[in-house]
């Protein structure tokens, strides 16, 4: 796979490590409750959802990890693919229910890697 395909994806990968570590440790720390503009009582009511998060967050990454050390490359094309595309749909969906700026962080860089995959295993 070209190499610009490969960053792409370990860099969506990276973000769900640290969306994870952000729902799953930091949600009602000072880091937390500033990156997800919550209040203390909010996050503390909401913690164990945000844990639930971070953990779907944790199976995108090590999909994405997955696909990047899978030996063949057309399985390799199809599971980062599969993965890819979960992650453009979360990230439209949180667009729509919490935040336009999730397009941005979450959907827009899942769909550079999508494309960069595509490119270098046509």
């Amino acid at each position: 796979m070209a190499l610009a395909a490969t960053i792409l994806v370990l860099l969506v990968a990276l973000l769900h490590v640290y969306f994870l570590i952000l729902e799953m440790v930091l949600w009602t720390k000072p880091t937390g409750l500033r990156v997800f503009r919550n209040t203390p009582e909010k996050a503390e009511i909401t913690r164990v959802l945000a844990a639930n998060q971070g953990l779907y967050n944790g199976f995108l990454a090590a999909g994405l990890i997955w696909g990047l050390l899978h030996p063949d490359p057309q399985p390799a094309r199809e599971i980062l693919t599969f993965f890819l595309v979960c992650v453009i749909v979360a990230g439209i969906y949180g667009a729509w229910t919490v935040s336009r700026r999730i397009l941005f962080i979450q959907a827009l860089p899942a769909l550079l890697a999508l494309t960069a995959v595509w490119q270098a295993t046509r």
